[in-house]
């Protein structure tokens, strides 16, 4: 007998072989599972507790705690946002805007403003003599902005009035000037 009638007369006793080896694991998936165990669920371990240690402050963020703008403060689109210090950590503060609250850090700038720092690292509160805004540094994304504190009120009302003042002053000054 020669190589290829053997093989051709092989092929289908292999192909036999070769689909009845896939026999069974076809028909068992095809059916329920009998008596079987659902896996075992294991436990979720519990995250470990993140604990950070707020540093002693310096006396430069006293000194910048003393000039932060605090209460409530009516913001843009009717929000609200509450700096207190904070009753925990010495020369820091809270800031609370709806159902989020953070611990900063009071840093005076180069320009003036007070930074307020989350001590996370997510948050950035800026305030300036006429308004204040929230930042989220990670987003680069604002997420109050024109918040107004009590202080703040009364610091644009006394520049409205000095401005008014000097106004009606260097009138006064131009009108007499004019008449001589």
């Amino acid at each position: 007998m020669s190589t290829s009638s053997l093989a051709r007369r092989a092929a289908p006793l292999l192909a036999a072989l070769i689909a009845a080896s896939f026999a069974p694991a076809a028909a068992a998936a095809d059916r329920p599972a009998k008596h079987a165990k659902p896996a075992a669920k294991k436990a979720a371990a519990p995250a470990p507790a993140v604990v950070f240690v707020v540093p002693d402050a310096t006396p430069d963020q006293v000194k910048a705690a003393e000039m932060v703008y605090y209460g409530a403060y009516d913001c843009e689109f009717q929000q609200t946002v509450s700096i207190t210090q904070s009753p925990k950590h010495m020369a820091y503060v809270d800031v609370k805007h709806g159902k989020k609250d953070w611990l900063m850090k009071p840093v005076l700038s180069g320009t003036g403003a007070i930074r307020l720092e989350d001590v996370g690292g997510e948050t950035l509160m800026v305030q300036i003599a006429s308004k204040s805004m929230l930042l989220n540094v990670k987003t680069a994304q604002r997420i109050v902005d024109d918040c107004i504190s009590p202080k703040q009120r009364e610091l644009i009302a006394e520049a409205k009035a000095a401005k008014a003042a000097a106004e009606a002053s260097g009138a006064t000054t131009t009108s007499s000037a004019l008449m001589k």
